[in-house]
């Protein structure tokens, strides 16, 4: 008996020294602390600064504080998801230099501000999935670059800047199903960008059109490219001051924006960041188009050609019927009808 208080007093000190809140199972072997549907609003405090494991999903969790982590400096997964953030601040994972896999699905974020998630060189997994997501950054932070899986379905994402992808080298799985994607200018960058990754062998569930109306439910990779001929290939200068027509689109027709490339809409912003050539299956549809019609031509001339010298002949035989042919036989009528006078003289 006396052993047995001895111990439990030894893990009574242990539990403790490293500090478990109260609400939360932790487990010195696993170095995790399953801290998941307890209630909570916040970030608890007082948790085991050797924990690499933090469970905390399906709580009421609704803002994360700036110093959140610092007492969690070696986490390397932080599961957040089915909580009530509805944003995240700048910074509020940056002390977590070790962190690997980041889940904040099925929250109420509306959008990430640049730089959300900065100084995360190991982040691998980034899942931001069931949210209602409406704007996304161009950077999600200095020394992201080793995410390899990024999932957004579920939002409401209408486009996405491709510079946010080439900011992602490393990407292998990019998930992106429903999401009312905008088929415009606005994804023109993205559908270039999708076309090389997948080239590259990245796995992604696709993009599916929801506007406009004649492009809805269509794959983004299916849509030519001849339906974005009009889009402006933009400088950075360009890319800029299109920040300033944002909601030009929706005041212009779907039939307008189809036939005139939605000029100074939003979509502008997601064109080429940079003047590139164009792709290379429009110049060869522009080659095609342009082949076409000079074969179109000469084949037009050559019948032209042969018409008018089909009437050509035509008339030359004819007249020449009519010169020599028909003034012999009138001629010749009055040599057969003279014998006959003859006689009757």
């Amino acid at each position: 008996a006396g052993n047995w208080l001895w111990v439990w007093g030894v893990l009574s000190l242990a539990h403790t020294a490293h500090g478990c809140p109260d609400k939360c199972v932790c487990n010195t072997a696993s170095k995790t602390a399953d801290c998941k549907n307890r209630g909570f609003t916040e970030i608890p405090a007082r948790l085991p600064p050797e924990i690499q494991i933090l469970l905390l999903q399906n709580n009421r969790i609704w803002r994360i504080n700036q110093n959140a982590f610092t007492a969690t400096p070696l986490l390397k997964i932080l599961d957040l998801s089915n909580n009530s953030l509805s944003s995240v601040a700048p910074g509020a994972f940056q002390k977590l230099r070790y962190l690997q896999v980041l889940n904040l699905t099925r929250n109420m974020i509306h959008y990430i501000e640049n730089k959300t998630f900065s100084f995360l060189p190991h982040l691998k997994e980034l899942d931001l999935s069931s949210n209602s997501i409406v704007r996304l950054p161009e950077t999600f932070g200095n020394s992201t670059g080793n995410i390899t899986l990024l999932s957004v379905k579920h939002n409401k994402l209408q486009k996405m800047e491709r510079i946010l992808l080439e900011s992602l080298p490393n990407l292998k799985v990019v998930l992106f199903k429903d999401n009312p994607w905008q088929c415009n200018c606005n994804v023109f960058g993205l559908k270039l960008w999708l076309e090389s990754f997948l080239y590259r062998g990245g796995i992604s569930d696709g993009i599916i059109c929801s506007a406009p109306g004649i492009r809805k439910g269509k794959d983004l990779l299916k849509v030519p490219y001849e339906l974005f001929g009009a889009c402006p290939l933009r400088t950075a200068h360009g890319h800029l001051a299109s920040s300033h027509h944002h909601g030009w689109e929706s005041r212009s027709s779907p039939k307008h924006q189809g036939h005139h490339g939605e000029p100074g809409d939003s979509g502008r912003a997601s064109c080429e960041p940079k003047p590139k050539p164009r792709p290379v299956s429009l110049r060869h549809a522009i080659a095609t188009v342009v082949i076409t019609g000079v074969v179109c031509g000469i084949v037009c001339l050559m019948m032209l050609a042969a018409a008018v010298y089909g009437c050509a002949y035509a008339a030359i035989t004819a007249k020449y019927h009519k010169e020599h042919l028909a003034p012999g036989r009138q001629h010749a009528t009055p040599e057969e009808k003279e014998p006959f006078g003859t006689s009757l003289a």
